[in-house]
């Protein structure tokens, strides 16, 4: 049920690739609540993707751009701008990849230069997007950003290998960065440690579907759905959180505090 938490704001989401995406979920009930948005990916993921379709349905439309790329994010923010008529509101990071991962590469046995594509894309990719943004004035003051993590960050899962890494820098980022757009512009930046989700990104890690009911078993109130997720965002993008920065907030039906179930036991 919408109500209207985003009326007249605006927002860039990267990330959004099919059904499956968290960022697409986001993206959805964003609208839903009032906001209007452009949408981003690499333009390698836009081959591939169904993000057309999720434009179309919001009445809005693609930009593709490299996150990675200083360039592309500058001609990002300045059509967004153009076509949203005016300064951002919000912004949601949700990039995340890893060549070793995909290609089973074993923690103890990874390629660096994989590796450094790794952290570029899936963490400093986020001080590139507050970076240009801080610069070209392009968020409102009270503006809010929120990026995507997982409890890999604070704690070992081997089978996540260097994405860990990642993460643990992307929140580290969300941190520093925080206190500087906060000092300057009040705008607050956010983590937001994502239960096991079945997005099309998450199931490439090995034995997901295994761990994904493990955590389910764990978390008293089980995994948090990709709407679940969305909703949550939704909160942090509005004027109702004005004071949460610089945060990495578990969204996990209490996984990240367990030590054991009653479930698992059983």
């Amino acid at each position: 049920m919408a109500n209207n938490l985003l009326a007249g704001k605006k927002g860039i989401i990267f990330g959004a690739l099919d059904d499956k995406s968290l960022a697409w979920k986001i993206a959805e009930r964003c609208v839903e609540e009032g906001a209007q948005v452009t949408l981003t990916n690499a333009p390698v993921a836009l081959r591939f993707g169904k993000i057309d379709e999720l434009a179309e349905k919001l009445d809005t439309i693609v930009i593709p751009a490299d996150a990675t790329n200083l360039e592309d994010l500058n001609e990002l923010f300045d059509k967004s701008m153009e076509h949203l008529g005016g300064k951002i509101d919000f912004i949601l990071h949700s990039i995340g990849m890893s060549i070793n991962v995909r290609k089973k590469r074993e923690y103890t046995n990874l390629k660096y230069e994989w590796m450094n594509k790794t952290l570029d894309v899936s963490a400093i990719s986020l001080h590139k997007v507050l970076q240009t943004a801080y610069q070209k004035d392009a968020l409102s003051d009270w503006g809010s950003v929120v990026a995507l993590s997982f409890l890999a960050a604070q704690r070992t899962f081997p089978q996540y290998s260097e994405m860990a890494e990642s993460k643990a820098l992307l929140e580290s980022i969300a941190r520093s960065f925080g206190y500087h757009y906060g000092a300057k512009k009040n705008v607050r930046v956010n983590i937001i440690s994502q239960s096991p989700t079945k997005t099309t990104a998450g199931s490439g890690v090995a034995d997901f579907d295994r761990f994904y009911d493990y955590a389910d078993d764990m978390a008293p109130l089980g995994n948090a759905s990709s709407e679940a997720c969305a909703d949550y965002t939704v909160t942090l993008f509005s004027d109702l959180t004005r004071f949460v920065t610089m945060q990495t907030l578990f969204h996990d039906g209490g996984f990240s505090m367990m030590g054991m179930s009653a479930n698992i036991l059983k």
